[in-house]
Protein backbone atom coordinates (compact mmCIF):
# COMPACT_ATOMS: atom_id res chain seq x y z
CA UNK A 1 0.00 0.00 0.00
CA UNK A 2 1.43 3.44 -0.91
CA UNK A 3 1.67 6.26 1.61
CA UNK A 4 -1.44 7.99 0.35
CA UNK A 5 -3.44 4.79 0.78
CA UNK A 6 -1.90 4.23 4.19
CA UNK A 7 -2.88 7.72 5.34
CA UNK A 8 -6.45 7.46 4.12
CA UNK A 9 -8.69 6.88 7.10
CA UNK A 10 -5.77 6.01 9.40
CA UNK A 11 -7.57 7.54 12.40
CA UNK A 12 -10.53 5.25 11.66
CA UNK A 13 -8.29 2.26 12.32
CA UNK A 14 -7.83 3.57 15.84
CA UNK A 15 -11.59 3.61 16.36
CA UNK A 16 -11.96 0.15 14.82
CA UNK A 17 -9.34 -1.15 17.25
CA UNK A 18 -11.27 -0.22 20.42
CA UNK A 19 -13.94 -2.94 20.55
CA UNK A 20 -11.70 -5.84 19.40
CA UNK A 21 -9.10 -4.69 21.92
CA UNK A 22 -11.56 -4.74 24.80
CA UNK A 23 -12.83 -8.19 23.82
CA UNK A 24 -9.60 -9.95 22.81
CA UNK A 25 -7.27 -8.50 25.43
CA UNK A 26 -10.01 -8.77 28.06
CA UNK A 27 -10.34 -12.51 27.34
CA UNK A 28 -6.57 -13.01 27.45
CA UNK A 29 -6.37 -11.22 30.79
CA UNK A 30 -9.25 -13.32 32.12
CA UNK A 31 -7.45 -16.54 31.15
CA UNK A 32 -4.31 -15.17 32.78
CA UNK A 33 -6.20 -14.63 36.01
CA UNK A 34 -7.68 -18.13 35.92
CA UNK A 35 -4.37 -19.84 35.19
CA UNK A 36 -2.52 -17.86 37.86
CA UNK A 37 -5.03 -18.79 40.56
CA UNK A 38 -6.81 -15.47 40.96
CA UNK A 39 -10.28 -15.74 42.50
CA UNK A 40 -12.14 -13.89 39.74
CA UNK A 41 -15.40 -14.01 41.73
CA UNK A 42 -13.88 -12.12 44.66
CA UNK A 43 -13.33 -8.40 43.94
CA UNK A 44 -11.40 -8.08 47.23
CA UNK A 45 -8.87 -10.77 46.22
CA UNK A 46 -5.31 -9.46 46.69
CA UNK A 47 -3.10 -10.54 43.80
CA UNK A 48 0.58 -11.34 44.27
CA UNK A 49 3.23 -9.70 42.12
CA UNK A 50 3.70 -13.00 40.31
CA UNK A 51 -0.01 -13.16 39.52
CA UNK A 52 0.15 -9.61 38.15
CA UNK A 53 3.05 -10.73 35.94
CA UNK A 54 1.02 -13.67 34.61
CA UNK A 55 -1.96 -11.44 33.83
CA UNK A 56 0.25 -8.85 32.14
CA UNK A 57 1.95 -11.60 30.11
CA UNK A 58 -1.42 -12.68 28.75
CA UNK A 59 -2.21 -8.99 28.20
CA UNK A 60 0.94 -8.73 26.08
CA UNK A 61 0.05 -11.84 24.06
CA UNK A 62 -3.46 -10.56 23.37
CA UNK A 63 -2.24 -7.07 22.46
CA UNK A 64 0.52 -8.33 20.17
CA UNK A 65 -1.80 -10.81 18.44
CA UNK A 66 -4.42 -8.15 17.78
CA UNK A 67 -1.93 -5.52 16.60
CA UNK A 68 -0.19 -8.09 14.38
CA UNK A 69 -3.53 -8.81 12.71
CA UNK A 70 -4.30 -5.10 12.31
CA UNK A 71 -0.84 -4.40 10.87
CA UNK A 72 -1.15 -7.32 8.47
CA UNK A 73 -4.76 -6.86 7.34
CA UNK A 74 -5.45 -3.13 7.67
CA UNK A 75 -2.10 -1.35 7.68
CA UNK A 76 -0.48 -3.79 5.27
CA UNK A 77 2.87 -3.49 7.03
CA UNK A 78 5.09 -5.80 9.07
CA UNK A 79 4.63 -5.79 12.84
CA UNK A 80 8.18 -4.50 13.39
CA UNK A 81 7.18 -1.20 11.76
CA UNK A 82 5.36 -0.28 14.95
CA UNK A 83 8.81 0.83 16.09
CA UNK A 84 10.79 -2.23 17.15
CA UNK A 85 13.84 -1.69 14.93
CA UNK A 86 16.72 -2.16 17.36
CA UNK A 87 19.72 -1.19 15.20
CA UNK A 88 21.62 1.74 16.76
CA UNK A 89 18.97 2.09 19.48
CA UNK A 90 20.98 0.71 22.43
CA UNK A 91 21.86 4.26 23.48
CA UNK A 92 18.17 5.19 23.49
CA UNK A 93 17.46 2.37 25.93
CA UNK A 94 20.25 3.40 28.30
CA UNK A 95 19.19 7.05 28.24
CA UNK A 96 15.55 6.14 28.83
CA UNK A 97 16.47 3.98 31.82
CA UNK A 98 18.74 6.71 33.17
CA UNK A 99 16.18 9.50 32.87
CA UNK A 100 13.59 7.63 34.93
CA UNK A 101 16.17 6.79 37.62
CA UNK A 102 17.38 10.39 37.85
CA UNK A 103 13.89 11.90 38.06
CA UNK A 104 12.70 9.51 40.75
CA UNK A 105 15.90 9.78 42.79
CA UNK A 106 15.82 13.56 42.76
CA UNK A 107 12.10 13.52 43.54
CA UNK A 108 12.64 11.27 46.54
CA UNK A 109 15.53 13.38 47.78
CA UNK A 110 13.63 16.65 47.46
CA UNK A 111 10.56 15.29 49.24
CA UNK A 112 12.65 13.88 52.08
CA UNK A 113 14.62 17.16 52.37
CA UNK A 114 11.40 19.13 52.75
CA UNK A 115 10.05 16.53 55.20
CA UNK A 116 7.14 15.59 52.96
CA UNK A 117 8.10 11.92 53.32
CA UNK A 118 9.82 10.11 56.18
CA UNK A 119 12.05 7.08 55.67
CA UNK A 120 10.91 3.99 57.60
CA UNK A 121 12.99 1.00 56.53
CA UNK A 122 14.62 -0.98 53.74
CA UNK A 123 12.71 -4.06 52.64
CA UNK A 124 14.88 -5.94 50.14
CA UNK A 125 13.47 -9.17 48.68
CA UNK A 126 15.36 -10.41 45.63
CA UNK A 127 12.44 -12.48 44.34
CA UNK A 128 9.99 -9.58 44.64
CA UNK A 129 12.51 -7.18 43.10
CA UNK A 130 13.10 -9.36 40.03
CA UNK A 131 9.39 -10.09 39.64
CA UNK A 132 8.62 -6.37 39.85
CA UNK A 133 11.22 -5.63 37.16
CA UNK A 134 9.54 -8.19 34.92
CA UNK A 135 6.09 -6.78 35.68
CA UNK A 136 6.97 -3.20 34.78
CA UNK A 137 8.89 -4.34 31.71
CA UNK A 138 5.72 -6.02 30.44
CA UNK A 139 3.63 -2.96 31.35
CA UNK A 140 5.97 -0.66 29.43
CA UNK A 141 6.09 -2.88 26.34
CA UNK A 142 2.31 -3.37 26.21
CA UNK A 143 1.33 0.25 26.77
CA UNK A 144 3.98 1.74 24.47
CA UNK A 145 3.24 -0.70 21.66
CA UNK A 146 -0.48 0.07 21.86
CA UNK A 147 -0.47 3.82 22.62
CA UNK A 148 2.61 4.99 20.76
CA UNK A 149 3.34 2.16 18.33
CA UNK A 150 -0.14 1.77 16.89
CA UNK A 151 -2.45 4.58 18.04
CA UNK A 152 -0.03 7.52 17.84
CA UNK A 153 1.49 6.15 14.65
CA UNK A 154 -1.88 6.01 12.88
CA UNK A 155 -2.97 9.39 14.21
CA UNK A 156 0.25 10.86 12.79
CA UNK A 157 -0.82 9.73 9.32
CA UNK A 158 -4.12 11.61 9.63
CA UNK A 159 -3.24 14.73 11.62
CA UNK A 160 -0.44 17.12 12.45
CA UNK A 161 2.13 15.27 14.58
CA UNK A 162 1.51 17.41 17.65
CA UNK A 163 -2.26 17.10 17.43
CA UNK A 164 -1.77 13.34 17.16
CA UNK A 165 0.49 13.47 20.21
CA UNK A 166 -2.12 15.41 22.20
CA UNK A 167 -4.94 13.00 21.27
CA UNK A 168 -2.87 9.90 22.10
CA UNK A 169 -1.89 11.48 25.44
CA UNK A 170 -5.55 12.06 26.30
CA UNK A 171 -6.22 8.39 25.53
CA UNK A 172 -3.23 7.37 27.65
CA UNK A 173 -4.58 9.31 30.62
CA UNK A 174 -8.09 7.93 30.04
CA UNK A 175 -6.78 4.36 30.22
CA UNK A 176 -5.99 5.02 33.90
CA UNK A 177 -9.44 6.28 34.88
CA UNK A 178 -10.12 3.11 36.86
CA UNK A 179 -6.96 3.42 38.98
CA UNK A 180 -7.29 3.97 42.75
CA UNK A 181 -7.09 7.55 44.04
CA UNK A 182 -7.37 9.07 40.56
CA UNK A 183 -8.43 12.72 40.27
CA UNK A 184 -8.19 15.55 37.73
CA UNK A 185 -4.74 16.57 38.97
CA UNK A 186 -3.42 13.04 38.55
CA UNK A 187 -5.05 12.80 35.11
CA UNK A 188 -3.21 15.95 34.03
CA UNK A 189 0.02 14.36 35.24
CA UNK A 190 -0.74 11.27 33.17
CA UNK A 191 -1.55 13.45 30.15
CA UNK A 192 1.90 15.04 30.48
CA UNK A 193 3.38 11.54 30.77
CA UNK A 194 1.76 10.70 27.43
CA UNK A 195 3.41 13.78 25.89
CA UNK A 196 6.75 12.83 27.43
CA UNK A 197 6.60 9.24 26.24
CA UNK A 198 5.31 10.10 22.78
CA UNK A 199 7.47 13.10 21.90
CA UNK A 200 10.51 11.10 20.78
CA UNK A 201 8.24 8.75 18.79
CA UNK A 202 6.93 11.51 16.53
CA UNK A 203 10.55 12.22 15.57
CA UNK A 204 12.01 8.70 15.41
CA UNK A 205 9.00 6.40 15.00
CA UNK A 206 10.89 4.04 17.30
CA UNK A 207 9.66 2.54 20.59
CA UNK A 208 12.84 1.71 22.48
CA UNK A 209 13.35 5.07 24.19
CA UNK A 210 9.72 5.39 25.41
CA UNK A 211 9.69 1.73 26.50
CA UNK A 212 12.88 2.21 28.52
CA UNK A 213 11.69 5.50 30.02
CA UNK A 214 8.25 4.06 30.86
CA UNK A 215 9.92 1.06 32.53
CA UNK A 216 12.36 3.10 34.61
CA UNK A 217 9.72 5.69 35.54
CA UNK A 218 7.43 3.01 36.99
CA UNK A 219 10.13 0.75 38.39
CA UNK A 220 12.14 3.29 40.36
CA UNK A 221 8.97 5.02 41.50
CA UNK A 222 7.95 1.66 42.98
CA UNK A 223 11.36 0.73 44.37
CA UNK A 224 11.67 4.08 46.14
CA UNK A 225 8.37 3.55 47.95
CA UNK A 226 5.81 5.46 45.88
CA UNK A 227 2.54 4.07 44.62
CA UNK A 228 2.56 3.80 40.83
CA UNK A 229 -0.40 5.61 39.26
CA UNK A 230 -2.32 4.94 42.46
CA UNK A 231 -1.41 1.26 42.59
CA UNK A 232 0.59 -0.25 45.44
CA UNK A 233 3.62 -2.28 44.33
CA UNK A 234 6.71 -3.79 45.93
CA UNK A 235 9.10 -1.20 47.38
CA UNK A 236 12.72 -1.56 48.46
CA UNK A 237 12.53 1.68 50.42
CA UNK A 238 9.52 2.27 52.62
CA UNK A 239 8.46 5.71 53.83
CA UNK A 240 5.44 7.29 55.46
CA UNK A 241 3.51 10.42 54.55
CA UNK A 242 2.02 12.37 57.44
CA UNK A 243 0.19 14.94 55.32
CA UNK A 244 -0.88 13.62 51.88
CA UNK A 245 -0.95 16.53 49.43
CA UNK A 246 -0.16 17.51 45.85
CA UNK A 247 3.47 18.24 46.71
CA UNK A 248 4.24 14.68 47.84
CA UNK A 249 1.63 12.97 45.63
CA UNK A 250 -0.25 11.31 48.48
CA UNK A 251 -1.85 7.95 47.77
CA UNK A 252 -1.55 8.30 44.00
CA UNK A 253 2.24 8.36 44.19
CA UNK A 254 4.85 10.63 42.64
CA UNK A 255 2.63 11.06 39.56
CA UNK A 256 0.16 12.92 41.74
CA UNK A 257 2.67 15.64 42.66
CA UNK A 258 3.74 19.06 41.45
CA UNK A 259 7.28 17.70 41.31
CA UNK A 260 6.17 15.19 38.69
CA UNK A 261 4.71 17.99 36.57
CA UNK A 262 7.91 20.01 36.86
CA UNK A 263 10.14 17.03 36.06
CA UNK A 264 8.05 16.07 33.04
CA UNK A 265 7.98 19.60 31.63
CA UNK A 266 11.76 19.93 31.98
CA UNK A 267 12.29 16.57 30.27
CA UNK A 268 9.79 17.37 27.50
CA UNK A 269 11.59 20.66 26.81
CA UNK A 270 14.92 18.82 26.81
CA UNK A 271 13.70 16.27 24.27
CA UNK A 272 12.20 19.01 22.09
CA UNK A 273 15.48 20.96 22.11
CA UNK A 274 17.42 17.82 21.22
CA UNK A 275 15.33 17.10 18.13
CA UNK A 276 15.35 20.77 17.15
CA UNK A 277 19.15 20.54 17.06
CA UNK A 278 19.11 17.15 15.30
CA UNK A 279 16.46 17.58 12.59
CA UNK A 280 17.97 14.82 10.44
CA UNK A 281 16.71 12.31 13.00
CA UNK A 282 13.08 13.23 12.32
CA UNK A 283 10.82 10.85 10.40
CA UNK A 284 9.14 12.11 7.25
CA UNK A 285 5.58 10.81 7.05
CA UNK A 286 4.56 12.81 4.03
Amino acid sequence: MDKIGLKKGAWIRVLILILPYLIVVGLFQFFGMLLSGVDVMNPEFEKTTLQYVAIKWFDLMGTFLLLWLFMKKLDNEPFINLGFQIKNRQKDILIGLGVGLIIMSFGYGILEFFKEIFFVKINFDIKEALTTILLFTLVAIVEETLLRGYILRNLMYSFNNYIALMVSSVLFAAMHLGNPNIDLFALFNLFLAGILLGLSYIHTKNLWFPIALHLSWNLFQSFLGFNVSGLDAYSILEFKIIDPNQFNGGAFGFEGSYLSILAQIITIVGIAIYFEKHPTKKIDLS
